[in-house]
């Protein structure tokens, strides 16, 4: 157990052995695990994305809230019991201090995750997507607590883009106004989820994993405290057009207006009407966008790892 940041964090025998001999870790949400499929879908898919981190040559580091601490890895028997049990929160960046003054069980999202792994000593996360701008933000403000997370977070983040259901032109726009590198990983095109396009290009472009690494370590050796996202897209065969899914996300969006749908339940309400207008797809999609983005995730920071090791040397 760690307790330097004065929250306690608790580490896996393999994680904190991995840290402590600097081989590559890859830090992981258990929100997939509580709030995702049912049981026992979740605690399988949790299992395959670890093991999709390991196939990329990286230890796994699935991270979870109980017993007022910060775990750092979750066992089998944890990541069974997480996805059996009902009623456990998602936890944000916001409620951390809350749910560990609790002593409660409670599941990482993505912009808790990346706290969390910081504070882990872990400088990759893996997520299928992040949050984003709303559409309707100008007049709402619903922007994700993801990017402004990301500001404050030095952690490098993997994943496929953002959720189509998002304005994605104006997530970009905001990361751009933070100050937040974008570098799309063999890609031309920011990506859109279980979509290989959003219809926007991305920043940078970078097909050299040792690049990449070098440039991370760039980014935080200029003094920035904020994140450095990469996106890789779902591959060819699992990826669902992204003008079929605009088309359901248009449709849903107004049914929404009319049915008086707004705030956090939106989002579910648009996800589901997609995977209703896809029959089922995006919810197949969304489970091979998790396992290609965390092997990815493992190939870059053992990259990231080598690249340390040498400029230590």
């Amino acid at each position: 157990m760690s307790a330097s940041s004065g929250v306690p964090v608790v580490y896996t025998e393999e994680v904190r052995e991995a840290l402590h001999e600097g081989k590559a870790v890859v830090a992981l949400e258990s929100n997939v695990i509580t709030h995702g499929l049912p049981y026992p879908d979740n605690a399988a898919t949790a299992r395959k994305v670890e093991d999709a981190v390991r196939s990329g040559g990286a230890v796994p580091a699935t991270i979870c809230i109980e017993s007022g601490a910060i775990r750092v890895g979750m066992s089998d028997a944890d990541i069974e019991r997480f996805a059996s049990l009902p009623g456990i929160p998602k936890v944000s960046s916001r409620d951390l201090p809350v749910v560990l003054a609790q002593g409660g069980p409670g599941a990482t999202t993505v912009a808790s995750s990346v706290v969390a792994a910081e504070l882990a000593g872990i400088p990759f996360f893996s997520s299928a997507g992040i949050g984003g701008v709303h559409r309707g933000a100008q007049e709402t403000w619903d922007v994700s607590s993801d990017l402004i997370q990301f500001t404050r977070s030095k952690v490098a983040v993997v994943c496929a883009g953002a959720k189509m259901i998002l304005d994605l032109g104006l997530t970009l726009e905001y990361l751009e106004t933070q100050c937040v590198p974008v570098v799309a990983y063999r890609s031309d095109d920011f990506p859109a989820f279980y979509c290989r396009t959003s219809g926007h290009r991305a920043p940078h472009r970078l097909d050299d994993e040792r690049v990449i690494a070098r440039a991370i370590e760039a980014h935080w050796a200029l003094g920035n405290n904020s994140s450095f996202l990469i996106t890789t897209p779902v591959r060819e065969e699992d990826a669902i057009d992204s003008a079929e899914v605009d088309t359901a996300i248009r449709a849903a969006v107004a049914e929404a207006a009319r049915d008086g749908v707004s705030g956090q339940a939106i989002t579910k309400y648009l996800m589901r009407a997609v995977d209703a207008a896809t029959d089922g797809r995006s919810a197949k999609a969304n489970m091979a966008v998790l396992a290609s983005c965390a092997e990815a995730a493992g190939r870059l920071a053992v990259a990231h790892s080598a690249h340390l090791a040498e400029s230590a040397a």
